[in-house]
């Protein structure tokens, strides 16, 4: 299962799991959420898989997480994510699906082994990735999900599901109001009125990383729009073409192909001069603001980069 992979939805049968609305056996939520540990996270069987992931899946993105009491590694990975889902306050929704229990959800998503992560984005398995990660390798694969769902329409929140308070009796944190009007604007489909409100915050603080990485993805999500069919092709016959480098570059990233991303930027770098390599720097900078600086793939494009220019 590919841990970088967001442009095919996988070869998944979701089939069986589909259960006409209001069918014996496809209860809604059965307010597992609280049990699970959080607002957005939902312990899911295979009973209630097409109310609470499938259906709300068109609204916002469902985070499945297939895991065994019996696996230490699903334990530890399943705290990482009920901590994420909090703290992303309904930007996904986690559901969660004991295997054990529930074998037909994990043969429709051709498990092999525990856990795995994978997204629902209208009803569309999209791999994320297999095995135990840390939590800002977790943080990574979440926001290259987000940045797809708002390029594909998905701008929703998804609703709270479980108890306010958290399982340590700590109460969740309220979203961050600074940037209110920049999401709101984003899940309006308003993406102009999104960058405005992220430059707006800029002005007051330059520093601001979350404001810097917001901007950089609606930024991104609008370039790549409305794409030309030949600017693939346009990129190809021409390195040095840095319009068709730059958007070609979008498009991978969108597609969650980071690597491709900045090695054809690094590239164009090497195969230009003046401003145009000036403008192509300043493009692949802000591409790692939407992945993040910690990311391990931007701090080697950095390094790669610094040997490009010099």
């Amino acid at each position: 299962m590919s841990q970088s992979n967001f442009s095919r939805p996988g070869a998944i049968d979701l089939s069986a799991l589909r259960k006409p609305a209001g069918a014996p056996g496809a209860p809604a939520a059965q307010g597992g959420g609280a049990a699970a540990g959080g607002l957005y996270v939902l312990n899911v069987s295979e009973a209630n898989f097409q109310a609470d992931v499938i259906e709300r899946s068109i609204q916002a993105p469902v985070v499945v997480e297939l895991w065994s009491p019996r696996s230490q590694g699903s334990n530890a990975l399943g705290a990482v994510m009920i901590q994420l889902s909090t703290e992303y306050a309904g930007k996904f929704l986690l559901a969660r699906v004991d295997v054990d229990a529930n074998p037909q959800v994990a043969q429709a998503f051709g498990v092999q082994a525990v856990p795995v992560v994978i997204a629902i984005l209208r009803g569309q398995p999209v791999p994320l990735f297999q095995g135990v990660l840390g939590e800002p390798e977790v943080r990574q694969y979440l926001d290259q999900l987000l940045t797809v769902a708002v390029a594909n329409g998905i701008t929703g929140r998804a609703e709270p599901v479980g108890s306010a308070v958290e399982a340590d009796g700590d109460e969740e944190e309220a979203p961050n109001p600074r940037y209110e009007a920049a999401e709101n604007a984003v899940a309006a489909g308003d993406l102009d009125g999104a960058i405005a409100a992220y430059e707006e915050l800029l002005k007051e603080t330059p520093a601001d990383a979350e404001a810097k990485s917001g901007l950089a993805r609606v930024q991104l999500v609008k370039r790549t729009q409305d794409v030309p069919a030949d600017v693939r092709t346009r990129a190809a016959d021409n390195p040095t073409d840095v319009e068709a480098q730059m958007l070609v570059a979008d498009v991978d990233l969108m597609g969650g192909h980071v690597d491709d991303a900045f090695a054809r930027l690094i590239s164009t770098v090497q195969a230009t001069a003046g401003d145009e390599r000036n403008t192509v720097r300043l493009h692949l900078l802000e591409l790692f603001e939407v992945v993040g600086a910690d990311d391990e793939r931007v701090i080697k494009a950095r390094r790669r980069l610094m040997a490009a220019l010099f």
